[in-house]
């Protein structure tokens, strides 16, 4: 029996309905170098997509990256983060010089684990500080925090909270800030009317029971949602205002994929708490980490002789020595071969590319991204802005598929707006691969058009 065959008997695989998988085979994904994958059959891709969820940050084949974690594995492959090792201090030290004012690194093993620790940070802290009433947590409309039963409680699509409730309590919802899905009209000034929503649902539940609230610095899977002018400085203004905790969740946005090394940092804003996965290691281990300021740790350390004074949680496989070597020498390739700043070029060029077929296809709504994560919202019209059926967006990454491109797409999110097409390519890419990326959608979305 051949892998094929194997995995399409045994493997339950990720986001999928086997039905199809009955009379077909499943992908066999088999190799990686650079921006390429090769699948079982031996046909060749260019991957736009960084993994299939904007992981891959430096490309396929690193194996500097392998030796690395070979090397800690047979020196010290585990021990309980009760206790620290030199490759996790080591890490926690490189990576918080990349955030001014943060303060401490709490290391577990996925972006939906990261969260949960915020999430039961904040907890504690209202029993600590407000007597159990400041817990709750505000996320927003479009926005996706992990897979969990609390963490889709936090998750404002609804098809990927479909058939899981009943949910944790005390989650709220505020509304997007996608100006091109405008709530209010055209206004001059939507970025501050979209925080100022925020505001209006903090004094509705009370802003003595909320304790802090979750966001995107971009929005990822709802839509490639880059905020509006002004919106980030009122959302910190009215956080500040009403001692709300302001918690980022970098899992997608961090290490260098907007250009900057934290979505964040675009906006001139200063977390409490940044949640990060996914890049952090660029997939050669896993690993995810929970960044707090000092201020927010110092609330767990107040009182050594409470048995419950401290931040009662562990995750096993954050004491996996790999993760914490695999993101070190990340980190390393990110700095030496100046990823960023190629991450920022190539977006500026790709989204040059992106705008140009807008104008050539009126299926093409809007464009809109930073740095390596870009996203094309497609419609039925431009006027209207009636987004296209998801069935299209499936077959324009179909089609790109067949033609030797991946990209990624909102996916089974929404009840109506999954119509956004994804590119998340390595920030290692060139400009002649950017090129094919374009060619291939320029050439499939002529296809497909009327």
């Amino acid at each position: 029996m051949n892998i094929a065959e194997i995995d399409r008997q045994h493997v339950w695989h990720h986001l999928s309905q086997h039905a199809i998988y009955d009379h077909k085979q499943p992908p066999v994904m088999v190799k990686g170098e650079g921006l390429k994958v090769w699948d079982i059959n031996g046909k060749e891709y260019l991957d736009a997509s960084a993994g299939g969820v904007w992981t891959v940050n430096v490309g396929y084949g690193r194996r500097s990256i392998a030796e690395a974690v070979k090397q800690q594995l047979e020196t010290l492959n585990f021990f309980a983060a009760t206790a620290g090792t030199p490759v996790a201090a080591e890490f926690s030290k490189k990576l918080l010089e990349k955030m001014p004012g943060m303060s401490r690194v709490y290391l577990s093993n996925s972006g939906s684990e990261a969260n949960e620790k915020a999430y039961k940070m904040v907890r504690q802290i209202a029993h600590k500080k407000y007597n159990g009433k400041k817990h709750k947590i505000l996320y927003r409309e479009r926005d996706y925090h992990g897979t969990t039963i609390t963490c889709l409680s936090s998750t404002g699509q609804e098809e990927r909270r479909s058939q899981y409730g009943p949910f944790t309590p005390g989650f709220i919802e505020i509304p997007h800030c996608c100006e091109y899905r405008s709530q209010y009209g055209d206004i001059a000034d939507y970025g501050i009317r979209a925080a100022k929503a925020m505001e209006e649902v903090i004094l509705k539940e009370g802003p003595d029971t909320i304790g802090a609230v979750v966001l995107e610095p971009i929005t990822a899977g709802g839509g490639v949602i880059t905020p509006p002018e002004g919106y980030w400085q009122k959302i910190q203004e009215i956080c500040r205002k009403y001692d709300i905790l302001l918690h980022i969740d970098e899992v997608v946005c961090g290490m260098g994929r907007t250009g900057a090394w934290f979505g964040y940092q675009h906006y001139g804003i200063k977390p409490d708490i940044v949640t990060l996965a996914k890049g952090v290691a660029s997939g050669y281990a896993a690993i995810s980490c929970t960044v707090t300021t000092e201020a927010v740790f110092n609330l767990f350390k107040s009182n050594p002789e409470d048995r419950e004074d401290y931040f009662r949680d562990i995750s096993t496989f954050g004491g996996c020595t790999a993760g914490p070597a695999a993101a070190l020498e990340n980190l390393r390739i990110l700095e030496d071969e100046k990823l960023l700043e190629n991450a920022s070029h190539m977006g500026e060029y790709l989204m040059a590319g992106l705008r140009q077929l807008q104008q050539k296809h009126p299926i093409v709504g809007d464009v809109r991204g930073k740095g390596l994560f870009l996203g094309i919202e497609l419609v039925n019209d431009p006027v209207s802005k009636e987004p296209v059926d998801e069935q299209v967006a499936i077959k324009v990454a179909g089609l790109c598929l067949e033609k030797g491109l991946m990209i990624g797409r909102t996916n089974r999110s929404f009840s109506q707006f999954n119509n956004t097409l994804c590119l998340s390519p390595a920030l290692t890419i060139n400009q002649e691969e950017a090129d094919r990326i374009l060619s291939i959608l320029d050439e499939v979305i002529t296809e497909i058009s009327p």
